[in-house]
């Protein structure tokens, strides 16, 4: 068989470019030692932008290596958004790397490889390729939680996370396995055929399962409890990348199985995503409240905001899909120019991350402080800002199925989340701090300006990225 004309070889073109980049970049490093350090987080930027082009311009549909993986609109959207959050992250991270001294050419590579199975989870539509696109991802996020060798916080970070993760991983497989055996099927077709007949308490046993699994990825209550120490712990730059496309790939998984493997029961998952949607926008709101580590304080946001968009998944229709897809591009851009603010929390004297540190800013930087505000407004709903549409693109599914008190409980939440993206904007422009941080690195002023545009100017491109979003979640319906 001709290697290069075989469909399925077709339809994973992008990933294998990155395998096969992360394979050569890292014998290039093997061999090349430090001085290969930037340029191979140079590289690892533009082949991962070229890997998003190729999903873009690829087949628009299609079934590979016996229905293990798929190819649709909705794959497509979602793997560019990880591939551009992926590269955003190798980035904002080039100066900070270098201050901390973690600037190792593993990490892009590491990172690559991350974006390699996330995009496998995203096209999984078998059991056995969700479990090992999931794995890839994990395995490589957990060295890079603790890729700062000479810090004992990240050695921890790294550490916890790899021990809930271990866990969770061991209860999807777990939920995967029962899954397996009450259905005889491992491929989401025929997960769906079984189900649609007869639903046994073996088999509700193993969607709660695996739906926690799943939980623990995108860190949503009660699964969410390594996010802030592991938030805190890791490098900043690793944080901002945690933030970002890991929880794009999680949520996409989630609405691949749940529409896909798990469509005849969807009474009994939306009771799960419920609860947990409900939890996680409850514990998000009220336990940043308190926080002073900016970083805890974005975990904890990040855990409500994954609660948001559980709203436009348990509306099961797809007009609640296609606001889900708009929450995450969205969401993707706000906290990538919030983190690289967060960044460029520096100072001669080292890094700061504590919430007070911001209040020299208006008056040293007023541009960052007002972009600041508009990322903090948009986290907080604030109308006409892109957080406001996200809510709202979430909320009105909601609405349209009569589940109104989850709207409601959405709402309220909203409004308690505001008090902390509040006192940021208060401590920036009305208190009086000290002398302002070192110049911004020319990277971070790039993702800082381009997001800060996306989210205040959001209005003007609202219609092409509904119109995108749409097409995405009718791969479903």
């Amino acid at each position: 068989m001709d290697f290069f004309n075989d469909p399925n070889i077709a339809l994973i073109w992008p990933e294998l470019l990155l395998a096969v980049s992360a394979m050569v970049l890292l014998m290039i490093g093997a061999y090349g030692g430090e001085r290969t350090n930037r340029p191979i987080a140079a590289l690892s930027v533009a082949i991962l932008l070229v890997a998003a082009g190729l999903v873009w311009i690829g087949p628009d549909e299609g079934l590979a290596f016996n229905n293990a993986l798929v190819v649709d609109s909705f794959a497509r959207l979602m793997k560019v958004l990880v591939l551009l959050g992926s590269a955003a992250g190798i980035f904002m991270s080039a100066a900070y790397s270098r201050a901390q001294h973690f600037d190792r050419f593993e990490y892009p590579i590491l990172i690559m490889l991350a974006a390699l199975g996330m995009m496998l989870m995203i096209s999984a539509n078998d059991l056995i390729a969700l479990y090992l696109g999931l794995e890839l991802q994990a395995l490589t996020l957990y060295v890079v939680a603790a890729i700062n060798r000479d810090s004992l916080r990240s050695t921890e970070a790294g550490l916890k996370y790899f021990v809930l993760g271990a866990l969770s991983s061991g209860m999807l497989l777990y939920g995967a396995s029962l899954i397996y055996g009450f259905t005889g099927h491992t491929n989401f077709e025929g997960i769906a055929l079984a189900m649609a007949d007869e639903r046994t308490l073996g088999l509700v046993f193993g969607i709660v399962f695996m739906l926690a699994g799943i939980a623990f990825k995108i860190s949503a209550v009660p699964f969410h409890m390594w996010t802030p120490d592991v938030y805190e712990g890791a490098p900043t730059a690793v944080t901002a990348f945690f933030s970002a496309a890991p929880k794009v790939a999680a949520m996409a998984m989630l609405i691949r199985v749940v529409y896909g493997a798990f469509e005849p029961a969807t009474l009994e998952w939306q009771q799960i995503l419920a609860f947990v949607s409900v939890a996680s926008m409850g514990l998000g709101a009220f336990a940043a409240i308190g926080q002073t580590n900016i970083k805890r304080l974005m975990a904890y946001s990040s855990i409500g905001h994954m609660g948001f968009a559980l709203v436009g998944v348990i509306a099961g229709t797809e007009a609640g899909v296609s606001g889900v897809i708009t929450y995450l591009i969205i969401y993707l851009f706000t906290v990538l120019g919030t983190f690289a603010i967060i960044l460029a929390m520096r100072r001669k004297d080292g890094a700061y991350e504590d919430i007070t540190e911001l209040s020299s800013i208006a008056k040293t930087n007023p541009m960052i402080a007002l972009l600041m505000t508009a990322f903090m407004f948009s986290l907080a709903g604030i109308p006409p800002l892109a957080g406001f549409w996200a809510k709202w693109f979430v909320f009105l599914p909601a609405i349209q199925v009569e589940l109104y008190w989850l709207a409601v409980i959405g709402v309220l939440a909203s409004v308690v989340s505001a008090v902390y993206y509040l006192r940021i904007i208060k401590i920036m422009w009305f208190d009086e701090g000290e002398e302002g941080f070192v110049p911004m690195a020319a990277e971070l002023r790039l993702v800082v300006g381009i997001a800060g545009l996306f989210v205040i100017l959001y209005v003007l491109i609202a219609g092409p990225i509904a119109t995108l979003a749409g097409n995405a979640a009718r791969s479903f319906f």
